[in-house]
């Protein structure tokens, strides 16, 4: 049925000219017809701009405008609230396509066409498109097979947006191997609870998520008693505190099921790295992001190209097979981000990524943190991720991100964290932690204000959503904390 559905829908797409590198708009609501739109997209030949309905109109209507799609898939409910500039026509997934063929229209594409466009947020406050090939996504499920071996019993989560790039992931990872895949609606997708219920009801085998995200559902999981089929559990989009992983390993052990870190980014397709997480792990407060997957190469650069000591950071360069085409309009963006390889005698490119890692180890490197993320507290310049560290690893603290925040006297340290107690007495818990962080850190680490709060807020991909964290009020300045005397 989905095949039938997605041939008829690209044959009537082709009679719109849709063909080899053409861009055509994707708004829909998770359902069997976004899955039936993308499909019927791609066998047209054409590209897919995923536009979540979700989105801000303001984003919406620039993601439309500066795509250059000239044709978008849609359903009724979803075009009566799109900004839909007037130069784009738009057809509904659902339209009578009782006069067209059912067959597999005629392949048109080469595998250095077009698949997708996938929009992330850029540094100067527009989103810049990034061109993913087809080859890019075939080499990734080829290149990682002998890891996870993936077939028809596999049973998948679309957890995430369609509009973020781990969606590309689920979807492919799903319908390449034959396997099923199950559309989490968006509602269920932001309740942990409803969420573990649907794992568990429909017998999830491979879970991908944000190490945001995962948390959440980690703590309904290990309270609860229903078997989960789990056997890969993937993390990407974010760094992963592997210590933050303790009450899953304690409840359910490390074998079954794996624990996989992929660092990734959208420009070079997904995932680059391949790191399984183990107990052992959680003893190295550290983001192990393991070996580049087989077909990528990748190195850790200073500001001169040069390698980098072991121990030391640097900046983490990717190369080969998986690079995207640049950025759809921004010759100039593209040229920064995308390198000549000084290692490559071939004339490749290397992918800038913007994130500091360091080679803990020969072959073992660990995620940093993000260039732009290192801040100067009186001077000093610091990661914030080993502030984080030491705060998880305390018994009072279920999660934390510590930010620095601009203030009228400078820079100021906020540690934003969920209590394993939510019933903890807020003050005596912010002067443990401090107490607990003066042991082992500068006075300058120490964050000024420490947020209590009920959960951690999370964007529609799942990662942190930074912006929504609330400004430290007077109440949370870490003044010593005065015991009780008396009764």
């Amino acid at each position: 049925r989905l095949n039938r559905r997605a041939n008829q829908l690209a044959h009537k797409l082709r009679e719109q000219g849709v063909g080899p590198d053409v861009r055509v708009g994707l708004a829909a609501e998770r359902s069997l017809e976004m899955i039936v739109g993308l499909l019927a997209i791609l066998k047209a030949g054409g590209a897919y701009v995923p536009l979540d309905p979700d989105y801000p109109q303001d984003r919406l209507s620039f993601l439309m405008r500066d795509s250059g799609i000239g044709l978008l898939l849609t359903q009724a409910g979803v075009l009566e609230r799109l900004p839909v500039p007037a130069n784009v026509q738009s057809l509904l997934i659902d339209a009578a396509l009782d006069g067209y063929s059912a067959d597999n229209p005629i392949n048109r594409t080469t595998p250095d066409n077009l698949a997708y466009v996938i929009y992330t947020s850029g540094s100067t406050g527009q989103p810049k498109g990034t061109l993913l090939a087809h080859h890019n996504l075939m080499r990734l499920f080829a290149a990682t097979d002998e890891w996870f071996g993936f077939n028809e019993q596999d049973v998948w989560a679309l957890f995430h947006s369609f509009a973020f790039d781990f969606s590309v992931w689920e979807i492919f990872g799903a319908l390449l191997h034959g396997g099923r895949l199950v559309i989490v609606p968006r509602e269920t997708s932001r309740s942990p609870d409803d969420f573990h219920a649907l794992l568990a009801e429909q017998q999830v085998t491979v879970l991908n998520q944000t190490p945001s995200a995962f948390k959440q559902l980690m703590h309904v999981a290990c309270e609860r008693d229903q078997k989960l089929a789990l056997r890969s559990v993937i993390f990407g989009g974010e760094a992963l505190d592997v210590t933050s992983l303790t009450p899953w390993f304690e409840r359910f052990g490390d074998q079954t099921p794996q624990l996989v870190n992929m660092y990734g980014i959208t420009e070079t397709t997904v995932h680059v790295s391949y790191r399984p997480i183990t107990r052992a792990d959680t003893q190295h407060p550290a983001s192990p992001i393991g070996e580049a997957i087989p077909d990528l190469s990748w190195y850790v650069l200073d500001a001169d190209f040069n390698p980098v000591a072991q121990g030391c950071s640097g900046e983490l360069h990717i190369g080969h097979a998986g690079l995207a085409r640049g950025y759809h309009n921004r010759a100039a963006l593209t040229a920064e981000r995308f390198v000549p390889d000084p290692f490559s005698a071939d004339g490749g490119r290397l992918y800038r990524t913007g994130d500091l890692a360091r080679y803990r180890a020969a072959g073992v490197i660990d995620y940093a943190g993000r260039i732009d993320h290192q801040v100067k507290i009186r001077g000093f310049r610091i990661e914030l991720g080993e502030i984080e560290a030491r705060l998880q690893a305390q018994p009072g603290v279920r999660e934390v991100i510590v930010l620095a925040l601009d203030t009228a006297s400078g820079p100021q340290l906020a540690a934003y964290l969920v209590p394993s107690d939510p019933a903890q007495d807020a003050p005596a818990l912010r002067e443990t932690l401090r107490t607990g962080l003066k042991t082992h850190l500068p006075d300058y680490m120490v964050p000024t204000h420490f947020v209590l709060l009920d959960a951690m807020p999370l964007t529609a991909n799942g990662k942190l959503d930074r912006k929504a964290l609330p400004t430290p009020d007077a109440s949370q300045l870490q003044a010593q904390y005065v015991a009780p005397q008396g009764e």
